[in-house]
């Protein structure tokens, strides 16, 4: 098939659209799909094709089809978004912007600590401003910009979740908003330019705020607090909490402080989606339940007699004979940046005394540490890349993206305060699932909502599920509170256009509704746990149309997800 084309831009009420106009035909037919775009885009250049930022698109199975009957057609595909009676559209993703998201929550203390005693007792509503830092260019360099591209415009919105639901992004009002301990407020920036710009907190104490005064340029405005964003670039570092000092609007006194949590999502270095098909959102229903295979043949090193270990070609060729429609298993990167395939954060290396044959002595050293040679002679030897070589192509993959979480009480799992960059971590393992992933089907999981946020922001193909234990008596509780109820779990969920969460057993037995809830709210609903191996504690959760997770005897001690309602294309 051959198609020669250029877009053609059309304007309508949902933004800038821009559709294939043909201009040389070899073929009766080809299928398309709307997309909208906003912003500026990249000018055509000797370099190659063009960048743009991607709104919304279109995401049906089976895109429009066009039969051209000459050289010049003009195109009407009737509404954006709805085709074949069906209405599937999906949010960008990153193609060469930068995500910039600052957030206030009360995860571990108030984000907001004022000193001044005459606001002490006060109740501040926030706004944050952005514009870019002037810099200065010669001629040559304003002339190569200008024919690079044109300015993508830096777009600035807000968004907050909490148990009771969410408000997904739109403008702030006037005077911001007031804070609220159970609610997490999120700032979420798009820009070309995400390390030139200059980011500004004002403080609007809320009596004086809820009253505008006319010819006020700052109503009711008490106190500022600035961040510069090449601070990102020089910390080194894509998440974080940076402290910002708050102050009085006409004099260099200090209110107070303000805590910022900061994330800052990059697209993927050295690789391109593309809109060929995107399962992110698509899950459909089927009358038969999934077997998953955990950890390939079920987790081995608690177990006395396996004849298979957990995590090899082995379990995972084990469990796809023993009928798993998908196997699940946790990745993570050596200290080389190889993506492996290992549950735990942490090994234990043995050391024997000189002269002493029978004591023994056991060092935990996080995986992290060890390059994939050191791994290999620990026997932790399943690399991403060959499991998608040996497993056949018709087993899918259920892959936990393996992160860090931090307990209420401020320790770290495995005691790792610091682990890799979430980007390159994401970058590495995603490039390596979408270079080699093929027909097979793949959804992600983690237990970090950072985590969840980054791969739906930085591909548009996989769908991903929010891990969350809720409130449990069996683990501790974390610090995020995105985190801690299965509520506010939801409400993350559908802020981020999740596909679903895999809530913990435990918590939703304790409340059925919780299924039916996330149901309703387009949601699907996975559950983990050990309680799932009881009869009785299986049938609820089926009754309410929930997968579940459970155990049964066949090869070592294969794990059963049994999603009694949806299946994945």
């Amino acid at each position: 098939m051959h198609i020669v084309c250029h877009f053609r831009e059309v304007t309508s009420l949902h933004g800038n659209l821009f559709c294939l106009e043909p201009l040389e035909w070899t073929t009766s037919s080809f299928g398309y799909i709307w997309t909208i775009l906003s912003g500026g885009r990249m000018k055509l250049n000797k370099c190659g094709p063009c960048q743009v930022i991607v709104t919304k698109w279109e995401t049906h199975q089976q895109p429009r089809l066009m039969s051209p009957t000459e050289s010049h057609l003009d195109i009407d595909s009737g509404q954006f978004g709805f085709h074949n009676g069906l209405q599937c559209v999906d949010s960008g993703w990153l193609t060469c912007q930068t995500e910039i998201r600052l957030r206030l929550h009360y995860s571990k203390t108030p984000p907001v600590s004022i000193t001044k005693k005459k606001y002490k007792k006060s109740r501040f509503r926030i706004k944050l401003t952005l514009e870019g830092v002037e810099e200065e260019e010669d001629d040559e360099e304003q002339e190569q910009s200008a024919v690079a591209w044109h300015k993508m415009t830096t777009t600035l919105e807000t968004s907050m979740i909490s148990g009771d639901g969410y408000k997904s992004r739109h403008s702030q009002p006037e005077c911001g908003y007031a804070l609220e301990a159970s609610q997490w407020t999120e700032y979420v920036i798009h820009t070309m330019d995400p390390d030139n710009l200059e980011l500004t907190f004002d403080f609007f104490e809320e009596d004086m705020g809820e009253h505008v005064v006319p010819g006020d340029a700052h109503p009711g405005t008490v106190g500022t607090a600035c961040l510069l964003s090449s601070f990102f670039v020089e910390s080194g570092k894509d998440t974080g909490v940076v402290t910002l000092p708050i102050m009085k609007r006409n004099s260099r006194q200090t209110l107070g402080k303000v805590r910022v949590d900061y994330l800052v999502i990059r697209p993927i270095e050295g690789l391109q989606c593309d809109m060929s098909s995107s399962f992110t959102k698509y899950w459909r229903k089927r009358s038969a339940p999934l077997d998953v295979g955990h950890r390939g043949a079920g987790s081995t090193h608690a177990a006395k007699h396996t004849k298979v270990r957990e995590n090899t070609i082995a379990s995972f060729k084990s469990a796809a004979n023993h009928g798993a429609a998908y196997v699940e298993f946790d990745v993570h990167l050596s200290k080389d940046c190889v993506p492996i395939v290992y549950h735990d954060l942490t090994c234990c290396i043995s050391t024997k005394k000189k002269g002493d044959k029978l004591s023994l002595e056991l060092f935990e050293v996080p995986v992290k540490d060890l390059t994939y040679d050191q791994l290999q002679q620990l026997k932790v030897e399943a690399l991403l890349t060959t499991i998608f070589q040996a497993v056949p192509e018709n087993v899918g993959f259920n892959i936990e993206l393996k992160w860090v979480c931090q307990m209420k009480d401020g320790s770290w799992e495995g005691n790792l305060s610091s682990y890799f960059n979430m980007n390159l971590f994401l970058d590495i393992i995603l490039t390596c699932v979408l270079q080699r992933a093929g027909k097979r089907r793949i959804v992600f999981s983690c237990f970090d909502p950072d985590v969840c946020t980054m791969v739906r922001q930085k591909q548009n193909k996989y769908p991903i599920l929010f891990l969350t234990q809720g409130i449990s008596e069996i683990y501790p509780e974390l610090m995020d509170i995105r985190c801690r109820t299965t509520q506010i779990a939801m409400s993350f969920a559908q802020s981020e256009n999740l596909l679903g969460i895999s809530a913990h057993t435990e918590e939703l037995l304790q409340n059925l509704e919780h299924i039916r809830e996330a149901q309703s709210k387009g949601l699907v609903v996975f559950c983990w746990g050990d309680l799932n191996n009881d009869h009785d504690n299986r049938t609820k959760l089926r009754e309410q149309g929930a997968g579940y997770q459970t155990q049964i005897k066949a090869c070592a001690r294969l794990k059963s997800l049994l999603l009694s309602h949806y299946q994945q294309l």
